[in-house]
């Protein structure tokens, strides 16, 4: 499964979720088995050429509808901030689906 997540760092210990706005960088994550096998920054979600399956965001009121668009899941992780914890969330049901 593949998960996009805008960050504020393509360093992915320190890389928190950022508003889709004002990402400096674009997480794609590989999750396979339940554990992350790639991860690649992006300074442009444009250079991506994957289908995504998912794009996590940070509120309920991201513009997201380019994602929607694109037939991709859109979740929200209200607490969790980086990679680690939103990757823990998704795997374990806690992050929400977005209603639209």
């Amino acid at each position: 499964m593949l998960i996009l997540i805008p960050v504020d760092s393509n360093k992915r210990d320190s890389a928190e979720i950022s508003s889709v706005l004002e990402a400096k960088f674009w997480a794609l994550l590989d999750i396979d088995e339940g554990k992350i096998q790639k991860i690649d920054f992006y300074d442009d979600k444009e250079k991506i050429d994957n289908f995504m399956d998912a794009v996590v965001v940070n509120s309920d009121f991201e513009q997201v509808m380019e994602f929607i668009e694109a037939q991709m899941m859109v979740l929200v992780a209200h607490t969790q901030k980086n990679i680690d914890d939103i990757v823990e969330a998704y795997l374990f049901r806690e992050l929400h689906q977005l209603a639209h």
